[in-house]
């Protein structure tokens, strides 16, 4: 599946529904979408996205993930059966994450509690430390596990996945995603 700069564009303040199911022990949550994932209703769905690469990578799963088409109904059931989830910290489609405003992402924090608090996820991995300092208001934060938790779920920084993150590689993300999945339970 291939999109042109302009379909792309038209997705562009678009938002994508949360991907999260009954018994969900783990919760990823990313930035915002981009355009690739509005256009396909399908989180970290760009193919140079190294998210799903970087869970198969932990054995969080086993089959090859390619999404970059989109989900089936029946890829969400299984990845929700598994007790995963994805949401966002701000649901408004951009091209690059630094586009969102500190405020948005301060107003998205407070969203993510009370989804937190409804959903009830063992654990919680905001992915993408900067966003995570700026919109939980910790400057100093480092990756990991935070002292805080969030609703009564343990709270994690993770790396983000974009290929923006170029310091990043899937070995090292599969690491740090794997952290979050053991403490949930999943690995």
């Amino acid at each position: 599946m291939a999109f042109s700069r302009a379909e792309l564009e038209s997705f562009r303040g678009g938002s994508v529904d949360p991907l999260v199911g009954e018994g969900i022990r783990l919760l990823f949550v990313g930035i915002n979408p981009g355009l690739w994932t509005a256009a396909t209703n399908t989180p970290f769905a760009h193919p140079g996205n190294r998210f799903f690469p970087a869970l198969r990578a932990a054995g969080i799963f086993t089959e090859p993930l390619d999404f970059s088409r989109g989900m089936t109904d029946a890829e969400r059931s299984a990845f929700t059966a598994r007790g995963l989830g994805i949401s966002n910290l701000v649901n408004r489609a951009t091209v690059r994450a630094d586009e969102l405003s500190r405020e948005e992402l301060r107003a998205g924090a407070r969203r993510l509690e009370q989804n937190v608090a409804r959903w009830r996820p063992l654990v919680v991995a905001v992915v993408g430390l900067t966003a995570y300092r700026q919109g939980f208001d910790r400057p100093k934060a480092v990756q990991g596990l935070q002292v805080e938790p969030i609703a009564g779920a343990q709270l994690w920084a993770v790396p983000n996945p974009s290929g923006l993150n170029a310091h990043e590689t899937v070995p090292s993300l599969a690491e740090a995603y794997a952290q979050p999945a053991r403490a949930a339970g999943i690995l």
